[in-house]
């Protein structure tokens, strides 16, 4: 068996309408055009509705999908079983909904090849469709975030699109403490936290960065409370900042 290049981790938390309305068909199109050995893992997040079922069956259909059921607790949680499950070189992970279409990855590569260890996709200047209010809140956290945790240089820490080599991505999950595994959540929580705390680890590791601009369309995946996203958001970096201080990145 040749070794596999590019693992992709797929999280999924009740997607049953973006798996109707063919996300996954279309990463498995993609996928059937490249040179490369891949392999792509579905970690469904204890959804509630027909999406276990629906990744299951589209696993059985499609060669190379694999899928791996959590209990539902979150994002960080959901994306490092994937990671530790996973078998490549690289390992990218991406949003079901395929807001930055798979083939986006194909600007994310050469940049391994010069010696980087992460490669996160951007929306800085693409943020097509995205409500005004979207837009305000992402610069506003841009500004915090630099602030309080130093992340100067990287415009967008919250692309659902990220890749790293493997051993390294490793390194970063086992230091996660805000929403590492065995953290409970309720409903649809999406959280900052996770991505943010992801890349701050990275740098404390000495990592090399690079951020590259991809395709981004808008899809609406959950309401947005600006209160309460805002207020999460802000409480995560400070506790971020706070665990620097303890040592707990170390």
């Amino acid at each position: 068996m040749k070794p596999i290049l590019l693992s992709i981790v797929i999280p999924a938390f009740n997607e049953e309408t973006n798996i109707r309305l063919g996300a996954l068909d279309k990463v498995s199109h993609y996928l059937e055009s490249v040179h490369y050995t891949w392999e792509v893992i579905v970690v469904d997040d204890g959804s509630t509705d027909g999406t276990a079922q629906l990744i299951d069956e589209f696993s059985r259909q499609n060669h190379g999908f694999s899928v791996v059921h959590n209990p539902h607790q979150g994002k960080a949680a959901t994306v490092t079983t994937g990671v530790r499950a996973s078998r490549g070189e690289l390992v990218l992970f991406s949003d079901l909904d395929q807001a930055t279409p798979l083939s986006q990855v194909e600007k994310i590569f050469p940049w391994f090849e010069r010696g980087f260890d992460v490669v996160i996709g951007s929306r800085s200047s693409r943020r097509e469709g995205a409500p005004l209010l979207r837009r305000i809140m992402a610069r506003g956290f841009m500004i915090l975030r630099s602030f309080i945790l130093g992340l100067s240089g990287i415009n967008d820490t919250q692309c659902g699109f990220k890749a790293f080599k493997r051993e390294q991505g490793i390194r970063i999950l086992d230091r996660l403490s805000l929403y590492g595994s065995g953290h409970e959540v309720s409903g649809s929580m999406v959280t900052a936290g996770f991505d943010i705390e992801f890349l701050y680890i990275a740098k404390r590791l000495g990592l090399k960065i690079r951020e590259v601009s991809v395709e981004w369309h808008y899809v609406e995946t959950r309401r947005v409370n600006p209160i309460v996203d805002s207020w999460q958001g802000l409480t995560d970096i400070v506790a971020i900042r706070i665990n620097a201080w303890k040592g707990v990145y170390q």
